[in-house]
């Protein structure tokens, strides 16, 4: 017997998303704010030579630099407002997640609930600025060592750049918690997934463009266009994949009632860590050849010439070391945001168990090797998607502008706003079932 949300859910069309005024408000407002961050992305720093900075980063396309321009929008390649995008928050939000776990006393504040969420979060503002600082003022300095691109160099032109860029980032913090808060989806992830989503229709026509001139025959574009769908729909089934553990609750007595023990479930996702995992591989990875795009290639010893080029794409050691770090991370940061001895804590004081096994720390222990279990698939799952891409640029030299990382974000941030939006159409299905019902007892009452 199908509960009454799902009754709900199925029942959902046009006319349920037609009456619902303040979910078409949320959408409309998530839409300008979207606009607003793509118009800010179009407008260069002053003081900046388009031409030689557009000559440099060609060179440098190649490194972290061109992931850091995917996920901005195209912001970097043009050194717009908004270069260094919502990265410093994403990093900075990292980074408190790991020291929650490691300082107890933040551990302590995270366990306060809504207030301490507060704290943390505001900690994590504080932590952006920090970081936005310090790249802003890298990129100052780096713009300033270019040959040609900064027009009047100076102290002048790096104050300007850090606030400038500095600005802009925290703009877009703003932007995010606003869209979380009045519009619809997760406002950081949204500002990501525009920034992907927007050099999508270029890339699409670069690569028909390329079968009209006869570089890529008819047969491999039809193919990579079954592939992706195939990718996606790979993600949709994972992304979505659970392992539900049983917990039961045991009777109650309240008074002269007793009350049967209820049951529920536990979920755990098969891919907890999420899109970090090939993010964090991927920068560390890309990293050494931005640095050494940086500097003089003639300077460089044999053996630094040598280790760079296997770690060009598509070479085997960057292939492995891509996987082996991959797996590292979703471990890793699985054991960072789910704790097995907390949960099973929590279910004890709510004088809830899973059958068989003992509350406290057995209870624990079984949590632990389900989740340790389920990672492992979740890991070969995250190695597969992002190795795919690889395989396919180094094979047959298609540009693949969606690579693993990229694809992972556009999809999970799309299940996140359909499931959002549904959930919206729900509470005003719900809305509507309780107001006729009240209209309906008013008329008996008469």
């Amino acid at each position: 017997m199908a509960s009454a949300a799902e009754q709900l859910a199925s029942n959902l069309n046009f006319a349920a998303f037609a009456k619902a005024e303040d979910l078409k408000k949320r959408i409309w407002f998530t839409l300008g704010a979207l606009l607003v961050y793509r118009l800010g992305t179009y407008i260069p720093l002053p003081g900046i030579n388009p031409d030689a900075f557009a000559q440099a980063f060609t060179q440098q396309s190649g490194g972290v630099l061109g992931m850091f321009n995917m996920f901005a929008g195209g912001a970097v390649e043009r050194m717009a407002l908004f270069a260094l995008g919502i990265m410093p928050y994403i990093s900075a939000s990292i980074i408190m997640q790991l020291m929650t776990s490691v300082i107890p006393s933040l551990e302590a504040l995270k366990k306060e609930g809504e207030q301490g969420r507060k704290v943390i979060n505001q900690y994590t503002r504080y932590g952006t600025v920090l970081l936005a600082l310090v790249q802003a003022y890298g990129i100052s300095v780096g713009l300033e060592s270019g040959a040609g691109i900064v027009t009047e160099p100076g102290i002048f032109f790096r104050a300007s750049t850090v606030i400038t860029l500095v600005g802009g980032t925290m703009f877009l913090m703003w932007l995010g918690e606003q869209i979380t808060a009045r519009g619809i989806g997760n406002g950081i992830s949204l500002i990501i997934f525009a920034g992907i989503v927007a050099g999508l229709p270029s890339a699409i026509s670069g690569t028909l463009e390329l079968g009209r001139t006869g570089a890529l025959s008819t047969g491999l574009i039809l193919a990579i266009i079954v592939l992706a769908i195939a990718v996606i729909a790979i993600i949709v089934f994972f992304e979505r994949a659970q392992r539900r553990l049983l917990i039961q609750y045991p009777k109650r007595q309240v008074g002269n009632r007793m009350f049967q023990g209820d049951t529920s479930h536990l979920p755990l996702k098969l891919n907890t860590a999420g899109v970090i995992p090939p993010i964090f591989a991927s920068s560390l990875l890309l990293l050494p050849a931005t640095v050494a795009g940086f500097s003089a290639t003639t300077t460089m010893p044999g053996w630094a010439s040598t280790a760079l080029a296997a770690l060009g794409h598509g070479q085997p050691l960057y292939m492995l070391l891509y996987a082996a770090m991959i797996a590292f991370f979703a471990f890793f940061y699985t054991a960072i945001v789910f704790n097995p001895k907390d949960t099973a804590d929590q279910l004890k004081k709510h004088s809830g168990f899973i059958p068989g096994y003992r509350p406290g720390e057995r209870t624990a222990e079984y949590i632990d090797y389900v989740l340790t279990r389920i990672t492992v698939v979740g890991a070969i799952y995250l190695v597969l998607v992002c190795l795919l891409p690889e395989f396919l640029i180094s094979a047959t030299g298609v540009p693949f502008y969606l690579g693993g990382t990229s694809l992972l974000i556009v999809v999970s941030v799309t299940l996140d706003t359909v499931a959002q939006i549904q959930g919206h159409l729900i509470a005003h299905q719900y809305e509507g079932l309780i107001k006729k019902s009240k209209l309906r007892g008013g008329k008996r009452g008469r």
